[in-house]
């Protein structure tokens, strides 16, 4: 995986600090931690409602000293924000094609020698949608990850970590597991959040 924001210790630090000041000033509360053993792990991010939501993954991750790398769709990547983007742990999707990406983010957890968590947002659009992709999912059993539920609650102004979900290959129910725990959640236009 390529250097990122994460990876540039003066700079993380004095992030780090600056998002929890920002944080805690305009009220939000930041709960859990990383659990031991999931260093290497795949985020579930959801509610996936705005262009606010990155923003906002960003501060919650340096809060909780995470060290990721999120999906973002093609177009974020065009020239001149290309750079910017991958600085900031952004890594092109292009959705209009089958490119092979869970292959390739399965080989890339599987090399990382330190930590790497995977943000994957199962909605795969901020626009209202009934069907979660499944990408997230095929990425933690193929990379053999734990799957770790993060939430972005705007109604409340609570973000953090939930519990980790290990995949067991039952799609379906593993699937009804996972939207039934982000059922409460609102995200910031949460008319267009469906875990149904």
């Amino acid at each position: 995986m390529h250097r990122t924001i994460f990876d540039t210790p003066v700079v993380s630090t004095l992030l780090r600090a600056g998002s929890v000041a920002f944080l805690h000033f305009t009220g939000w509360t930041v709960e859990g931690r990383l659990p031991p053993g999931t260093a290497k792990c795949v985020l579930i991010a959801a509610p996936h409602t705005s262009n606010w939501d990155l923003p906002y993954t960003l501060m919650v991750a340096f809060s909780l000293r995470l060290h990721i790398y999120w999906m973002g769709k093609q177009s974020l990547f065009n020239p001149p924000f290309r750079g910017l983007m991958m600085w900031l742990g952004g890594i092109p999707v292009n959705r209009e094609k089958s490119t092979g990406f869970v292959l390739a983010s399965v080989a890339a957890i599987k090399a990382a020698t330190d930590g790497l968590q995977l943000v994957v947002p199962p909605e795969g659009t901020r626009g209202r949608t009934r069907h979660w992709k499944t990408g997230f999912y095929h990425i933690a059993l193929g990379a053999e990850v734990p799957i770790v539920m993060a939430y972005m609650d705007y109604d409340r102004k609570v973000s953090g970590l939930g519990p980790v979900f290990t995949p067991t290959g039952d799609i379906e129910r593993d699937m009804a597991s996972i939207k039934s725990f982000y059922a409460p959640f609102k995200g910031r236009n949460a008319r267009l959040f469906d875990p149904e």
